[in-house]
């Protein structure tokens, strides 16, 4: 039975309700400072915290609720003699539920031109300490740690009169979740300025589920880290088709990450987590047409990304593919009637364009482990960049740094074959890097692509000539690659016997 309640929260949003549920079914109300003053402004009967601890809040607010007279209250166990007699002894009465949330740090920390003693500042210490006495002390309290829970609580005690084990058990839960992450969340902002501290502490929050993970028969759900100040889904809008699944959303976060590349008008094809189609040009709808024709087998049930709206003609063309995700930063009327035609499309709307953070950092979950690496931003310089043999000519250039930026998101070994500002031929994934060049090749080949002019992209070195012969023999006039191998010699030598020039970065884009 909930006979007495402790309130202290920073968010109002639902309190008013909840608290009233609370009173009409007879719970004593307690709170502190501003949560106290909210309820009585609302007319409900509220015990003060000082009241109780018969001392008034110290150090502007930081001293309040942490005091024996409240975490007594808090930890006391009902069914041990000696705990009962304690309070009885010292006039304490115990609480039978405890409703926190906490100061909002991530929020304040986040944001921009905060100063650190702003942020520290929004470090709660009472809140965390009461949560975790009372989802410690489950067995007899009530842990309420998140507005969301509000509804559900009261519509327990409306039909059995009080709140379940196993309701509190996982109440108990969620409490240490909350103030795990709040905990994490303030050592990472503490640690921010080192790369890769001695003890990683991490946090997310579930943002959604999703329809499946790899497989119909997974569960899955999308989690955002804690504190990020944007995430892959902030700000986009699901405006039709079925829920995301595990592999939708990864492939956009591949698409996503892709278009950040580019400033000009493009278009970006995902499969499996590989680009099958990328294109630049001076229009969206010439971008999605050389994008499609870089491999149009492989975009069925593709996911499809631009970096500009979506005009009526582009929708209607769109709506005659078999499109699994789409997602732009805006969408013709006329388009979206087009494209809603087709039921199980999902059609998402980019509110915000993203720009790199680089700070953040890339996660791969390993068994019973995580390796963490910075991300790979870098858009690497032109005249950085060293002409190994040949003569690049200017029109070349556009090619080279187009492909390259795509083969940074190709997985390993990763080949690209570029012409036009457009993909003709991928290679992902491949064990050696011969074969990667051969499959993007017979892409190209396959579907009617002329190489002749065309460039070519090489994540990593070339350790042997092989590859690139066999682009050179299919008329490649350009490569780009990191070098470094012990036979770079070799490789530029047969590079030089067929005419073709080669440029080399000193930087290699493995992904895996």
């Amino acid at each position: 039975m909930i006979k007495r309640a402790l309130i202290s929260v920073y968010d109002k949003t639902g309190l008013e309700p909840f608290a009233r549920g609370l009173d009409a079914h007879g719970v004593e109300l307690v709170a502190s400072g501003g949560t106290a003053a909210f309820l009585e402004e609302l007319g409900l009967k509220v015990s003060h915290v000082e009241a109780l601890t018969e001392s008034p809040e110290m150090l502007g607010g930081r001293v309040k609720t942490l005091h024996p007279r409240i975490h007594a209250g808090i930890l006391a166990r009902r069914d041990n003699e000696e705990d009962l007699a304690t309070l009885a002894e010292h006039g304490i009465e115990p609480f039978d539920l405890v409703c926190v949330n906490l100061y909002p740090f991530t929020d304040v920390a986040a944001a921009f031109g905060t100063t650190e003693e702003e942020a520290v500042e929004m470090i709660d210490v009472g809140g965390p300490s009461m949560l975790r006495g009372a989802a410690k002390n489950f067995a007899h309290v009530v842990p309420v740690s998140r507005t969301d829970q509000y509804g559900f609580v009261l519509d327990e005690l409306a039909t059995t009169g009080a709140i379940s084990f196993e309701t509190r058990r996982q109440l108990a839960a969620e409490a240490f979740a909350t103030t795990a992450a709040y905990e994490a969340a303030i050592a990472g902002w503490f640690n921010g300025r080192e790369g890769f501290p001695e003890l990683l502490t991490l946090s997310f929050e579930k943002v959604t589920d999703l329809a499946y993970g790899e497989n119909p028969h997974q569960q899955a759900a999308y989690y955002r880290e804690a504190g990020a100040r944007r995430h892959l889904l902030s700000n986009i809008t699901q405006l039709h088709g079925r829920p995301l699944s595990l592999i939708n959303t990864y492939d956009l976060d591949r698409a996503e990450l892709l278009l950040r590349e580019f400033e000009l008008p493009a278009c970006v094809i995902v499969k499996h987590a590989n680009p099958c189609g990328v294109a630049v040009a001076g229009s969206a709808e010439e971008a999605w047409l050389k994008a499609l024709a870089s491999d149009p087998v492989s975009a069925f049930g593709m996911v499809c990304a631009f970096n500009r709206p979506v005009s009526a003609a582009l929708g209607h063309a769109l709506s005659e593919r078999f499109i699994d995700v789409l997602y732009a930063p805006g969408y013709d009327d006329e388009a979206l009637d087009a494209l809603k035609a087709k039921p199980d499309t999902r059609i998402l709307i980019d509110h915000e364009r993203r720009r790199y953070d680089p700070g953040e950092k890339d996660y791969k979950r390993v068994v019973g482990g995580l390796l963490v690496q910075d991300r790979d931003w870098d858009l690497e310089d032109r005249e950085l960049m060293e002409v190994a043999c040949g003569v690049v000519e200017e029109s070349a250039w556009g090619d080279l740094l187009f492909a390259w930026r795509v083969c940074k998101h190709v997985t390993s070994n990763s080949i690209v074959i570029a012409k036009d500002l457009a993909t003709i031929g991928v290679g992902a994934g491949q064990m050696s890097r011969v074969d990667a060049v051969r499959i993007a090749l017979e892409k190209a080949i396959e579907l009617g692509h002329d190489l002749r002019g065309s460039v070519l992209a090489s994540d990593a070195f070339f350790p042997f000539p092989d590859g690139p012969q066999l682009a050179l023999d299919m008329g490649v006039t350009a490569i780009i690659q990191p070098g470094g191998s012990k036979r770079d010699g070799e490789v530029a030598a047969a590079v030089e016997a067929a005419g073709a020039a080669m440029v080399v970065t000193g930087r290699r884009h493995f992904r895996h």
